[in-house]
């Protein structure tokens, strides 16, 4: 495997404009180091990325590479044995301390060139997404570039670093943006890479100057295994990506080969299946009778939030207020009291970063309000994502002592749709009123011949208040004469359902106005 330089050798990403890409490509451009890209749509992340002097194409051509002019007598005579097809969609759920993940495109497009040759070479990064007929990808290995998966990279800057790996199949994004903020207060100017955008850093990276590396790991593809953080922490574990794994026992591999790779291992034991398949150095739960490292003695229901009493060991540590509604962020906030102890900062720091974190984008993220309607987008995409959402938006709603919830989901994949069919049917119980819309499919085929109405009589089954909407620009007629003040409408989903809060807000304005 050729290994990933960082001495000034330029980065080229096919899909630069991803959320997990950008973030990548944004601590390289930090570091001065050249990089370029291409992204078929320009958006603000990518014009950030411009800003730092990125490079990036609006279409994925092969000729993005052609600026690359190799002389013929540099030109290796050995040609590889084997071309890979695309970026490989699965990796062999193996401790990387045994044996090699296969088949990894790093390792399979290494190939026997001189040094000058390769010093003209970009190293090409891609994601999962990117299949065998990209032209550009396609380029880039006649062109004998070597090339990496997005989880390469993002494992060698974690080897750079006194890192802190996130993984987890709910609550990475909020987790991890909650542990780079509270380092970011202590004032330990970490690096940070997460799946979300948050306003603290104006973005989905950080690049600091201390020792520290946050970031977010990814399970959804198996390329979890190949990092080796200082500390990593595990929310819980779930099948999510019936796409990719057969079932939980896959997923647990995956997430056991991770625990052995870490130094450290923070987890939460409210988990069943951490509590069984791992075995943490440090654990935290919502219950101080389970024994945890870490536990809440008691939560109080505030206008402010949840205020929660926190124990060490057993032992009082102090009160924290958590800010962002619901149970599961109560838990999130615990992982990042257990790390930041371990890193010796004092409770009060802590307390003060928790009380004071205002949250990535579409996490339960307030996108307006009118006429006393409130309007929140959240990624919420699996049932048990759906629960908690569902529940901490109830919560909100009885502390303002009115109001209903009123849940419009988006299904991500028809693969997710079918395996969870059952439990999505029963995932709506804090909804007073569910508007369900179309698949979205992720770029999947549809095998199956599912359809959201599927889904929607399955949720009707459980719930007398549902509504199956295909068409989203329909869903203002079906929502403007139904909202009422102190109601709280929810855009549930990680597909594009969230692009139609904006008109689905101005035509609710318009219909008051009229």
């Amino acid at each position: 495997m050729e290994k990933i330089d960082f001495s000034g050798r330029p980065f080229h990403f096919i899909g630069i404009g991803g959320i997990g890409m950008s973030a990548l490509a944004y601590i390289l451009a930090r570091r001065q180091l050249p990089v370029s890209g291409s992204d078929l749509s320009s958006n603000h992340i990518t014009e950030r990325l411009r800003s730092l002097g990125v490079n990036i194409f609006t279409q994925q051509s092969a000729s993005n590479l052609d600026g690359l002019q190799l002389r013929p007598d540099l030109v290796p005579k050995l040609i590889p044995e084997s071309i890979p097809e695309a970026i490989p969609e699965a990796y062999s759920i193996v401790p990387r301390k045994s044996q090699s993940i296969a088949p990894s495109l790093s390792k399979s497009t290494a190939t026997v060139i001189s040094k000058e040759t390769a010093a003209l070479l970009p190293q090409v990064v891609c994601s999962t997404a990117i299949g065998k007929s990209n032209a550009e990808y396609r380029a880039a290995i006649a062109k004998k570039c070597p090339i990496f998966h997005r989880s390469d990279l993002l494992a060698a800057l974690i080897d750079d670093y006194q890192s802190i790996a996130v993984a987890g199949t709910h609550g990475k994004t909020t987790t991890s943006s909650l542990i780079g903020y509270l380092l970011l207060q202590a004032n330990l100017d970490p690096t940070i890479i997460v799946g979300g955008e948050v306003e603290a850093w104006e973005g989905n990276a950080r690049e600091g100057k201390g020792p520290y590396l946050v970031a977010e790991a990814d399970e959804s593809d198996g390329s979890l295994v190949k990092h080796s953080p200082y500390i990593g922490v595990v929310t819980n574990i779930e099948l999510d990506h019936p796409d990719h794994y057969q079932n939980l026992e896959q997923v647990v591999r995956i997430f056991q080969t991770f625990a052995d790779n870490c130094q450290i291992l923070v987890a939460s034991i409210d988990c069943e299946t951490v509590r069984s398949q791992l075995q943490p150095t440090l654990t935290y739960s919502l219950d101080p009778h389970r024994g945890a490292d870490y536990s809440a003695a008691s939560i109080e229901q505030t206008p402010l939030g949840n205020v929660v009493a926190v124990l060490e060991k057993g032992q009082n540590l102090g009160k924290m207020t958590v800010t962002a509604p619901g149970l599961h962020n109560v838990s999130n906030a615990l992982a990042a009291v257990a790390v930041g102890r371990y890193l010796e900062l004092d409770f009060a720091v802590i307390a003060e970063a928790i009380a004071t974190f205002g949250g990535a984008k579409r996490r339960f993220e307030k996108r307006g309000e009118w006429n006393g309607v409130t309007f929140i987008d959240d990624y919420a995409h699996h049932p048990s994502e759906i629960e908690a959402t569902l529940e901490a938006a109830r919560q909100k709603v009885q502390q303002a002592g009115a109001g209903r919830v009123i849940a419009l989901f988006q299904p991500h994949r028809y693969s997710r749709t079918a395996a969870f069919l059952a439990e999505f049917a029963i995932a709506f119980g804090n909804a007073d009123y569910v508007i369900l819309t179309d698949i979205y499919s992720a770029g999947e085929t549809n095998s199956q011949n599912l359809t959201g109405n599927v889904l929607a009589e399955a949720i009707a089954n459980h719930h007398d208040q549902i509504a199956y909407q295909p068409d989203l620009t329909q869903l203002s007629q079906q929502l403007n004469g139904y909202l009422q003040p102190q109601d709280l409408v929810l855009f549930l989903g990680a597909g594009n359902l969230n692009q139609t809060i904006p008109k689905v807000m101005a035509s609710y304005r318009d219909f008051l106005n009229s």
